[in-house]
């Protein structure tokens, strides 16, 4: 496969780069390179990332335009769009930006109620499409219930904002509004912006740790093929469609058992639960040497942890169950692998640059891949007030739907704990590839095999 030119140089010196370009990092040129041109790929308007809080307390709607104001001038990458010309792709910062916010009215009675319609105001807004190329990329609803109860949805295209940005962005806005409130600066770290990385990760591309891991993924992924899942439609009689998501709630006690069980085995909660998740597809495949991607987050150097921006990297992780006589056996293989890995992190395109035939089974007519993460993002506010506003990030979503954001190909699994010790789940899955009863089935036969490892983990 030949990707698209690409602006290059430490200031994309070609193209609209007359204008203040600036080149593709990596994690976009990868998702440039799937993009089909079609509507539903990730420079489509439906490659959006969303997040909601419940707020308490009297917002003020002007200084919360104000406040968003003040973020979106913060980071460049709100004020950025991917572009594509004569000389290929890149990206180009507006100096200004107005916010769009939208205010709404809702109604709801009882806590539960409003609850329900607070996530079903979250899917609507995940259902819409936002246009790549329009600026700000990030757009604010603030619902009101009442006086002192609001619902604040945030909504950005996801080629400019992951995951761990929108959890960077909602505390940066809190801070502002509470600083235009008492009439002073807020106090947030200095940040750079998403084009100094480029221009870092340009410059490190030939650094010996680079080789290092470059070498790493291609002795660790030789003859490896990702592991894929069985989709109920070739591709050869699919049509572009909408993503689907299932959300999902697991039984009580899971997430104890799982902290307990990885804690015993000197291991974290995702490397419990992937290991399921290998085992679960052994028993599905008949292979014992399984290969899944997860997301890891990307934020290196350590001053990108402030920035917004597209940091995050798919990672195949790598994991031979044979010979494996007990589900601590398969952990430690998979603790294993995931501090290699996560040692020699790498953007996905330069793994694939590594081990090219990675994806071959994924593509195959009757197969698609499926990613495996546990959420684990920073920032995440459970409860926390700042200035005269409280802020609870709506974490807990229950309610499925038949479309939303999208997913380029093939299933996006993740996992999720909360502060209150309930597990929960989500999978995004092109409609035109599963039926909602293959997913339902894939989640109560990893529900099953999860308990039944937790439970007697001295057998397989």
């Amino acid at each position: 496969m030949t990707g698209p030119t690409l602006w290059s140089g430490p200031d994309a010196a070609t193209g609209l780069a007359t204008a203040g370009g600036f080149a593709l990092s990596s994690q976009q040129r990868f998702l440039h390179l799937v993009d089909k041109g079609d509507g539903f790929g990730p420079f489509g308007p439906r490659y959006t990332i969303v997040g909601g809080w419940r707020l308490t307390g009297a917002v003020d709607d002007g200084r919360l335009r104000a406040a968003l104001g003040d973020v979106i001038n913060r980071h460049e990458a709100l004020r950025t769009t991917i572009v594509r010309d004569t000389a290929g792709a890149g990206q180009l910062t507006q100096d200004v930006a107005a916010p769009d916010l939208t205010v709404l009215s809702l109604t709801g009675g009882s806590p539960r109620g409003r609850d329900r319609r607070a996530e079903e105001l979250l899917n609507e807004i995940e259902a819409q499409e936002l246009q790549p190329d329009r600026v700000p990329v990030l757009r604010a609803v603030l619902a009101r219930f009442d006086g002192d109860d609001a619902v604040l949805v945030l909504a950005a295209h996801h080629t400019a904002v992951d995951g761990w940005s929108i959890q960077v962005v909602v505390r940066d806005l809190a801070a502002c509004y509470a600083a235009r409130g008492a009439g002073s600066e807020p106090e947030l770290p200095v940040v750079r912006q998403y084009r100094h990385y480029v221009r870092w990760q340009q410059q490190s591309v030939d650094e010996p740790q680079v080789a290092r891991a470059r070498r790493f993924w291609r002795d660790n992924l030789a003859g490896a093929q990702v592991t894929p899942l069985r989709m109920d439609l070739p591709r050869s009689l699919q049509t572009p469609g909408t993503t689907a998501w299932y959300r999902y709630e697991s039984g009580a006690g899971v997430q104890a058992a799982v902290r307990a069980y990885a804690a015993a085995q000197r291991s974290s909660p995702f490397m419990v639960l992937l290991a399921a998740y290998l085992l679960h597809l052994r028993e599905n495949t008949g292979t014992d040497d399984v290969v899944v991607p997860t997301f890891a987050a990307g934020r290196r150097p350590a001053w990108t942890a402030e920035m917004v921006g597209s940091f995050f990297n798919m990672l195949p992780l790598r994991v031979d169950l044979g010979g494996c006589r007990d589900f601590a056996a398969v952990v430690a293989r998979v603790r294993a692998q995931c501090l290699a890995a996560y040692t020699h992190e790498l953007p996905f395109l330069d793994i694939l640059g590594e081990a090219p035939d990675l994806m071959r089974a994924a593509a195959e007519e009757w197969h698609a891949s499926c990613v495996f993460q546990l959420v684990q993002s920073p920032y995440i506010a459970v409860g926390e007030r700042v200035g005269d506003i409280g802020y609870r990030a709506m974490r807990r979503r229950l309610l499925s739907q038949a479309r939303g954001s999208q997913i380029p190909d093939g299933a996006l699994w993740a996992i999720e704990f909360d502060a209150q010790g309930r597990t929960f789940g989500s999978i995004g899955y092109g409609r035109g590839q599963f039926r909602q009863q293959s997913i339902d089935d894939l989640v109560t036969g990893y529900n099953r095999t999860l308990a039944r490892l937790l439970d007697s983990p001295e057998r397989l």
